[in-house]
């Protein structure tokens, strides 16, 4: 096993030619023999880089329209030959095949050509074939050749060939055959969702993921965790201006954030603890929005993330800072007074958010029976479908207060029950085993809940829920509807006079 490795012959075949003349220079300097294909060699020769064009060197032109240029013995054989072993260099010696010390290419832009290709047959040709073979052949063979498979390994493998006198060592040749993996599996699996009839939920899914960041701790101290990103991630979706490292828990609820402002675009607040909003409020004072949201839950509050859909000033920070101790603070932007402000905290972490940011329609839950993969619950409500059974129908505000509460409770465990008023919660409850029982414990949070109204995520499967609504004066009811005892749940509303809503829409989360 070679621990550096002399570079002889170098074969250069490149779609995207940015940097290779610079790094065929570096090599032509170090005496390295360049091989190269067509347009590659062009692009050589017209920078005065002496080259030698595949087809002279194989005595094999390009072939169908440029289909075929490297798949050859002459080429292959050099590749792929064990310099340690007499018999492979005996056989190559007799059908006058030289060693390939280097394999230097990338691949035709497929991923990117689906963007802005229409026609099925134009988006075939960019599926590289010549490319991968050479990738592999090189990578598999990396005790005996170096393989570059991207232009951002071109200074590190020139700077190691000028620090050893022409060689390359083996814990880069093997670093980079490991990269030359990793971009075919990810390049094939492009292909294979091109080739997919169902983009969702295909027969077989694959996922590639890539280590992004070490968090501070998992779900407990003694828990280490790791933030995975999908490989072909592009856009960053928070950017940590200040503060402490964020852990697997603050990730969960920074999730929850960007879920709930998905479904709220109006200037609002929202105070998660646990991965559940405690208090949300929907204001066009900023300001207003905050002191509302944290009013709904102040004692949930403490310790809790705190996140605006809107830019966070100086008067916002200020208030933030005068309810005690938070996690951490998301907004899409920051004013510089603000940041100045929060810089007074060294250990809260603040957090730009990227709220234009489009992310796939699939949810991933593990289990230990396999993973269970669902669409994301992105369903909204339209206002054309509400139903509206009882006898007195919601006011115009009061339907805005119940579609307020019904899009919170989208964002509870469930069963959960969101008691809202004036686009603001008062009390929220999730994740009780009882329905009449999350009522009562909402109730209970919320203090008054005159003129309040109430939404459920679930229907009612009994009219008691109704009962304790009445008692606690909730002016309205807002729920999906579905149960054999609707008609039951009907008539206590209408004995009550407490206008219903259903939405037709059930928003379980478990």
């Amino acid at each position: 096993m070679r621990e550096f490795l002399k570079i002889k012959t170098a074969l250069v075949s490149v779609y995207d030619k940015e940097e290779i003349v610079w790094f065929c220079k570096e090599l032509e300097k170090l005496k390295i023999k360049i091989i190269s294909t067509g347009k590659t060699a062009q692009v050589l020769k017209n920078s005065q880089i002496k080259t030698i064009e595949v087809k002279d060197y194989t005595g094999f032109p390009e072939i169908l329209g440029g289909r075929l240029k490297t798949l050859h013995p002459k080429i292959f054989g050099g590749i792929l030959a064990r310099k340690e072993k007499k018999e492979d260099l005996k056989s190559l010696k007799s059908l006058g095949i030289e060693t390939i010390d280097m394999v230097v290419t990338n691949l035709y832009p497929f991923k990117e050509k689906l963007k802005e290709l229409k026609d099925f047959k134009e988006i075939l040709e960019f599926i590289d074939i010549g490319g991968v073979s050479l990738l592999r052949a090189g990578a598999k063979n990396f005790l005996n050749v170096c393989v570059v498979p991207s232009k951002e390994f071109y200074k590190e493998v020139i700077r190691e060939l000028k620090e050893n006198k022409g060689k390359v060592s083996l814990l880069l040749r093997k670093r980079l055959a490991k990269e030359v993996f990793k971009i075919t599996s990810l390049y094939d699996y492009e292909i294979f969702k091109f080739f997919s009839e169902e983009k969702k939920f295909t027969q077989d899914l694959l996922l590639h993921l890539k280590r992004d960041l070490k968090l501070r701790y998992g779900e407990n101290p003694h828990q280490k965790a790791y933030l995975y990103k999908f490989l072909d991630s592009e856009r960053e979706l928070i950017e940590k201006l200040q503060g402490k490292d964020l852990s697997f828990n603050n990730f969960l609820d920074i999730q929850a954030v960007l879920n709930i402002f998905k479904d709220f675009k109006e200037s609002c607040c929202v105070i998660v603890k646990h991965n559940s909003p405690c208090g949300l409020a929907c204001d066009k004072d900023l300001k207003k929005a905050f002191l509302k949201a944290y009013s709904g839950d102040p004692i949930s509050a403490f310790g809790g993330i705190i996140g605006f859909n809107r830019r966070v000033t100086e008067r916002v920070a200020k208030e933030i800072l005068k309810t005690g101790f938070k996690e951490i603070i998301l907004a899409p932007s920051f004013t510089k007074k603000a940041l100045e402000i929060f810089s007074q905290r060294k250990r809260l972490i603040v957090c730009k958010i990227n709220l234009k940011f489009k992310s796939d329609n699939l949810d991933f839950r593990r289990t230990d029976l396999g993973f269970l993969v669902q669409e994301r619950d992105s369903k909204v409500i339209d206002k054309k479908n509400l139903k509206m059974p009882t006898i007195l129908k919601p006011s115009k505000k009061t339907l805005e207060d119940l579609i307020f509460a019904f899009k919170v409770v989208k964002h509870l465990k469930s069963n959960a029950i969101c008691i809202a008023k004036d686009k603001r919660t008062l009390g929220v409850c999730g994740g009780q085993p009882s329905r009449i029982d999350a009522v009562k414990i909402a109730i209970q949070k919320a203090g008054d809940c005159k003129g309040a109204v109430l939404a459920s995520d679930g229907f009612f499967p009994k009219p008691d829920s109704i009962e304790e609504a009445f008692k606690a004066k909730i002016k309205a009811i807002i729920q999906p509807g579905g149960s054999i005892k609707d008609e039951e749940v009907i008539k206590v509303c209408n004995k009550y006079k407490i206008p219903m809503v259903f939405t037709q829409i059930r928003h379980f989360l478990h």
